[in-house]
């Protein structure tokens, strides 16, 4: 039986560990903030886990729990013994990192008590420094915004485990219908010729052959694949290359059955010639 692959994103509070996760759902774990280091040798017997396609469980825990430190070692050396590929990303960020950020979201420290935020700060840095010491991976957020950490955790994460790639989805849709609102680039065609109104093709659609030659036959439709493939040509790679899970590229005409439809499948068969995991659906295709 596989056995699973343990993420524990732990660190100091305020250093980004509920990002990191995020970036590790989005790489296809299963993900869980503050879980009790007590329950992991329970969740672990769950049939669920045993699924030999999962990807992975990544698990959030720190000070939160207050019987963290004095279990956390046992119970990881206990899983390893068990067979489990368990590994540790520790987060931290400088100390004036840590107090801008406090004070900006005004949460409370898990540490601080009746101390004040340094003090809480400085103090979780003595108590888990032991664990920071074990931790496979070591990252200081200072400097990294949002993306940058998201991307950082996503090539953490490609290193443990084989990642699926970034799912492409080709969209076509009618303006008339309304613009789709999962779209992440939508692109206008009603520029182009429309068969609409041509009465032996009205009442076809953009899949059949004799409105695709319709449309893809025009200079104007063909200068613009071009230049449209070149373009996302160049934006695929930096959308995967920022961690991205899902890219839905919309294309519009004015009622989704013709223009936008022969495009959209030009440019599915142009992203799936590149190997890249793609797929088309025609949102409007059937409507009046």
């Amino acid at each position: 039986m596989k056995k699973p692959k343990i993420i524990i994103v732990t660190g100091l509070s305020g250093s980004g560990k509920s990002t990191a996760l995020s970036a590790l759902e989005d790489a296809g774990f299963y993900c869980v903030d503050n879980m009790p280091v007590l329950l992991l040798p329970d969740f672990l017997k769950l049939p669920s886990v045993r699924k030999p396609d999962e990807v992975g469980f990544a698990f959030g825990m720190d000070l939160r729990e207050k019987s963290f430190l004095s279990s956390y070692k046992t119970i990881f050396e206990d899983v390893r013994v068990r067979g489990v590929d368990l590994e540790i990303i520790f987060l931290e960020a400088d100390e004036e990192i840590l107090l801008r950020r406090y004070s900006q979201t005004r949460r409370h420290h898990p540490v601080a008590r009746d101390e004040g935020i340094l003090d809480g700060i400085r103090s979780e840095q003595r108590l888990m420094a032991v664990l920071r010491k074990s931790a496979e991976y070591v990252l200081n957020t200072s400097r990294f915004n949002v993306h940058e950490l998201k991307a950082a955790i996503k090539n953490i994460a490609k290193k443990l485990i084989k990642l699926a790639p970034m799912r492409i989805q080709v969209l076509s849709f009618g303006f008339k219908h309304g613009i789709p609102g999962d779209a992440d680039l939508v692109i206008d065609v009603r520029f182009l010729v429309n068969p609409y109104f041509v009465p032996e093709l009205k009442d076809l659609d953009g899949e059949t052959e004799t409105v695709k030659r319709f449309v893809l036959k025009n200079d104007e439709a063909r200068l613009f694949l071009s230049k449209y493939f070149d373009l996302l040509d160049y934006l695929i790679p930096l959308y995967e290359k920022e961690g991205k899970a899902y890219l839905t590229i919309a294309i519009g005409c004015t009622g989704g059955r013709h223009r936008s439809v022969a495009i959209a499948r030009r440019l599915y068969e142009h992203v799936q010639t590149a190997g890249r995991e793609v797929a088309i659906t025609h949102r409007d295709i059937d409507r009046q």
